[in-house]
């Protein structure tokens, strides 16, 4: 994948800097996204004022990252003599020696540096005779916001297996049946955890895996970020939040709908359809050159022309529309751009998810998510599920 790092030397170039350092595993998104490699142990990656990208690895990792890493060079540790530098000095001296050789080896005297680079390695390097410089900004996050096409595809993918996943859980709600108030399938309680159970298969089937999902019934909805847990009720509202990342790519999907078996009774259905109607609001909002609140403002002016709050109207509030309207998704589930108070200028090739909701224990909680893409007049709905389908209220 090729990426625009421009911003980072621009960086670089302005501070007067030799190289940009990052140091660990590919679980650092930014790691990840800069290497264009997955490696489950700390490697260190090198960006070099002339935007080369060069990778020092351990010979376990280094046939791997050779074939598969977007780098100019791949070394591995024993060019240093990594074992013997460890065995004389301890595994951390004797790591930081061996870093700091393979900057000299690239002729780097002063180096930029993440916020969450270890800070013994930076005051190790510092000893050596490294200038080290912490990059506060968070560039890299930045350029990672404004997605490529092949970066978009893979969120699509992500986003397919998503739907399957959802379209699995409706149907699996919607066939159940009601005995004394409580869904049962196969003669047993339809619980949380069984519906969690069949997303997880599904998104095995398809490629991809989560590390935890929402099923929320009744009070439990009413926290958006409750897990749910126990019987599913008849009568309730069912908030299913899915957030499954592609297992090959690692690109993060999103999608929320509610739910409900039977009638949740007015109020609540009231409060679905404004949700939904802030849910379309928000998406008409969306344009290159607004920004991330405006488009929160939009959701919220609905939401509360409805009577209800919002953390707008009432910051202390604990009910009604209590968080932001959406967020970044990529290689990390909530990345920038924001869709909040906060939120800066929406631009072509932003992933952001839109997810308004209300909130209130004694009706439950409504939330309808899609995941979308803003383009050069508007915006582009990754989300190919239809809201309404299943037994989605309507």
């Amino acid at each position: 994948m090729e990426t625009d790092l421009s911003p980072l030397l621009s960086y670089l170039d302005d501070e007067g800097l030799d190289g940009y350092l990052i140091d660990d595993d590919a679980s650092d998104s930014d790691q990840r996204y800069v290497s264009g490699f997955d490696a489950p142990d700390a490697y260190q990656t090198l960006v070099t004022a002339d935007g080369a990208v060069n990778l020092l690895v351990s010979g376990l990792e280094y046939g791997r990252a050779s074939t598969d890493a977007d780098a100019e060079t791949v070394t591995r540790r024993s060019v240093y003599d990594y074992q013997e530098l460890v065995a004389e000095y301890g595994q951390y001296a004797g790591t930081v020696r061996c870093v700091a050789a393979f900057l000299d080896d690239h002729d780097i005297q002063s180096i930029a540096v993440p916020r969450t680079f270890p800070t013994g390695t930076a005051d190790g390097l510092r000893d050596r005779g490294v200038a080290v410089t912490v990059e506060s900004e968070g560039i890299v996050e930045d350029v990672r916001a404004t997605k490529t096409e092949w970066e978009i595809e893979r969120i699509r993918a992500a986003q397919r297996a998503n739907e399957a996943a959802m379209a699995a859980a409706e149907d699996l709600i919607a066939t159940a049946d009601v005995d004394d108030g409580v869904l049962v399938h196969e003669g047993e309680p339809l619980t949380s955890e069984r519906v969690k159970e069949e997303i997880e298969i599904t998104l095995i089937r398809h490629g991809c895996a989560l590390d935890d999902t929402i099923v929320a019934c009744g009070a439990d909805a009413a926290d958006p970020h409750d897990r749910g847990s126990g019987p599913l009720a008849a009568g309730e509202l069912i908030v299913i939040d899915i957030f499954p990342r592609d297992k090959e790519s690692k690109y993060f999907a999103d999608m929320t709908r509610t739910v409900a078996v039977g009638d949740p009774g007015e109020e609540a259905r009231r409060r679905y359809e404004v949700t939904k109607e802030a849910y379309e609001v928000a998406l008409d909002a969306i344009e290159p050159g607004a920004t991330g609140a405006d488009v929160h403002d939009a959701a919220c002016d609905v939401i509360e022309d409805a009577g209800y709050e919002t953390l707008r109207s009432d910051p202390g509030t604990e009910t009604g529309f209590i968080h932001s309207t959406g967020h970044g998704v990529g290689l990390d589930i909530h990345e920038q751009p924001s869709v909040s108070p906060a939120g800066g200028d929406l631009e072509p090739g932003h992933v952001i998810t839109i997810e308004p909701g209300i909130y209130d224990p004694a009706v439950g909680g409504v939330r309808i998510e899609d995941l979308v893409v803003v383009t050069e007049d508007g915006y582009e709905n990754l989300t190919a599920y239809p809201i309404g389908a299943g037994p989605t209220i309507e």
